[in-house]
């Protein structure tokens, strides 16, 4: 029969491979390309990098204010010197206070502005790669760059970020004021500084694999998810529903599985800095004891030194847990710029060529051959030569696989030939913008795409710009106004998620109207009235009869009747033309189509 799915171009292979990645660092490296996003925000980080100074300062300056307290106030005796220093305690306090909330403002401001900014970009390189991209990597996977790397790097930036920073000051300090204080004493903290530092840098590194383990089957579980809700409708139909929990009760335990070893990593880590540096505080406060029991030092500076040494154990162990946090996002990073980094293959030349104007509508294939990125080895079309003038109406007719899709495919430019030259306008696409070329073109595909959104918004699509009177028209033409007043709340009524509220004739009518609006210089029609019911088919062929008159159309056809009224019929067959002409002089030729024609009259789908 005269019938052929448009050929599932491009075709999923079945295997969906993650995007392009870098080898995993040991390092945090990749936290310095967050550096352009925090340039503009200048005067946002030397507020939160002055907040952050007083309130490490302030913190240090607590230690001095133990010493005098215990030296001056209770070793003197002196209750007015007591009340003074607890006075300026006080004060100390509320400093530290004050600069606290600033730096916990600012820098959890600074996060959110960047991860906004972050998700924006990656959002809008997404939407600009290439078809062939999507051919061999998951939706899923850009869908979890987009939320769980970018959260990743949102409590970083808003929160880790500084609380590393805090305790770096808090060390760096700590240890400064414990040498004051006491060197004999801080040889011994210098002692467990390599016993601390060693286990993150070499422990750390495993901890960094773990984690992007973790992210990556995070990804998968959000895979499972978008996949099995897309296709409820046919998971429900052949009652898989146990098999669908199954396999992502697999993923989820894979993905938990991941995490406690990261976990266990962590934990490991942070329990070994614990012990080392706490058995080393006990060992100094042995030692400094010995020294105030000797008459070598004061019983406040031993309590400043207690406190330093407090101090700077805290801020090591805290800094230890962190950075798993940070490695944590160096993955995070890596993976978006990665795809931030990841080239599209169709792009704007420097200086594109402009289309002629008005435009004509002229389309030019010579000598075309292609093949698609997730099928190197197999030619979906192989010297490809056809000219369509200006207002013709010409139908693609061919077995499934045949090229008549992949046709549509290099006209709006998702992909380029291998081989050959595609013109529109006299203009090779390859030299021309874009999106100069899809302004021209009208879609209407066999499985039209309803976004969550009301009719205004889905049929206004094709031309945001157009009045309501307009979009109205552009419903009426395509026979969609009856059913569209009709919902409850007319044009303002939510179609549902992918369209669920409406039937497929009623879906592909909203999609006829949305290129109706359009009024383009060329018609794509695939298989336009493929889910009408034969009342609504022929009001919207008639429809799209009137809407095809002066207009370049090129049609994938299935059904006799559409193609008998094409000017022309391009017959195709495993990527190549083997036939051209009117259905009268085909039919008298004999061969594929005459053959096509004869089983769709026998299977009784003819008018």
């Amino acid at each position: 029969m005269l019938r052929s799915r448009a050929q599932a171009e491009p075709a999923r292979t079945g295997e969906s491979h993650d995007a392009p990645r870098r080898p995993a660092r040991a390092d945090l490296k990749p936290l310095r390309r967050l550096g352009p996003y925090l340039a503009p925000y200048k005067l946002q980080l030397a507020g939160a990098g002055l907040a952050l100074t007083v309130s490490a300062l302030t913190i240090l300056g607590l230690g001095q204010g133990v010493r005098v307290f215990v030296d001056r106030g209770l070793g003197a005796g002196d209750a007015g010197l007591l009340n003074a220093v607890m006075a300026g305690l006080v004060v100390v306090i509320a400093v530290a206070a004050v600069s606290s909330y600033g730096r916990f403002f600012l820098v959890s401001w600074l996060g959110e502005r960047v991860v906004a900014d972050l998700r924006r970009d990656v959002f809008a390189h997404a939407i600009r790669l290439d078809p062939g991209f999507y051919e061999t990597t998951k939706t899923a996977e850009i869908v979890s760059r987009l939320t769980a790397d970018v959260t990743v790097l949102q409590i970083v930036v808003g929160s880790t970020l500084s609380q590393f920073l805090r305790n770096l000051l808090l060390l760096v300090g700590g240890a400064v004021m414990l040498v004051i204080t006491s060197v004999k004493l801080s040889a011994l903290v210098a002692l467990v500084v390599p016993m601390v530092l060693v286990p993150i840098i070499v422990y750390g590194r495993h901890i960094r694999k773990l984690s992007r383990q973790s992210q990556d089957r995070v990804a998968d579980v959000g895979g499972a998810v978008d996949e099995t809700l897309y296709a409820i409708r046919t998971v429900q139909a052949f009652t898989r529903e146990a098999e669908e929990r199954a396999r992502f009760g697999v993923r989820v335990e894979d993905a938990f599985a991941t995490a406690v070893r990261r976990v266990r990593a962590r934990a490991l880590l942070t329990a070994v800095v614990i012990v080392l540096v706490f058995s080393a505080i006990g060992l100094i406060l042995w030692t400094g004891g010995m020294d105030v029991l000797a008459g070598r030092m004061t019983g406040g500076e031993l309590s400043a030194f207690v406190f330093f040494a407090i101090l700077v154990a805290a801020s090591a162990a805290a800094m230890s847990e962190i950075i798993g946090d940070l490695q944590r996002a160096a993955g995070a990073t890596e993976r978006l710029f990665d795809l931030l980094a990841t080239p599209t293959a169709i792009a704007a030349p420097a200086v594109p060529v402009r289309l002629p104007a008005p435009p004509r509508g002229r389309i030019a294939f010579e000598a075309v051959s292609f093949h698609y990125p997730a099928r190197p080895d197999e030619s979906a079309l192989d010297g490809v030569s056809f000219t369509v003038a200006p207002g013709e109406t010409v139908a693609l007719v061919g077995p499934s696989g045949a090229g008549k899709t992949t046709v549509f495919q290099l006209l709006l430019r998702y992909y380029d030939p291998r081989a050959g030259c595609v013109r529109l306008d006299g203009v090779d696409l390859r030299a021309a913008d874009p999106a100069d070329i899809r302004a021209r073109l009208g879609l209407v595909p066999q499985d039209p795409v309803i976004f969550s959104a009301d009719a205004w918004d889905n049929i206004r699509y094709g031309r945001p710009d157009a009045t309501d009177a307009e979009v109205r028209a552009a419903a009426r033409a395509a026979h969609a106004l009856d059913f569209l007043d009709a919902l409850p709340d007319g044009f303002d009524t939510f179609l549902g998620e992918r369209g669920v509220r409406l039937s497929g004739g009623q879906r592909q009518r909203l999609a006829i109207a949305r290129a109706i609006l359009r009024d383009p210089a060329v018609l794509l029609l695939d298989e336009a009235t493929s889910a009408l019911d034969a009342e609504s088919e022929r009001a919207v062929q008639g429809a799209l009869d009137d809407v095809m008159t002066g207009r370049t159309t090129l049609i994938i056809a299935h059904r006799l009747a559409t193609v008998q009224k094409a000017d022309r019929i391009i017959v195709l067959d495993r990527g190549r033309v083997v036939a051209t002409g009117t259905h009268r002089a085909l039919i008298a030729q004999g061969g594929l189509y005459a053959r096509l024609a004869a089983l769709q009259f026998q299977t009784g789908t003819a008018a």
